[in-house]
């Protein structure tokens, strides 16, 4: 995930910033605690399109950067 292309995208729910999870493929949003796929290199920002993350998840990614 291009790092430029990570400082400009927000959660659409939230609008908070996203962490990129590579061993997924996902971008997390903390705040909405939702999981966006990444497919074929485009991150899919549509809410219906996210999972929702598992407390643990949620957990995990709570103070990660």
């Amino acid at each position: 995930m291009d790092k430029r292309l990570l400082d400009i995208l927000v959660c659409p729910v939230t609008k908070g910033p996203l962490v990129f999870d590579k061993d997924k493929g996902e971008l997390i949003s903390r705040a909405a605690r939702l999981a966006y796929p990444i497919r074929d290199g485009i991150p899919v920002m549509l809410e219906e399109e996210a999972r929702t993350l598992s407390e643990e998840e949620a957990e995990k990614w709570k103070d990660k950067k």
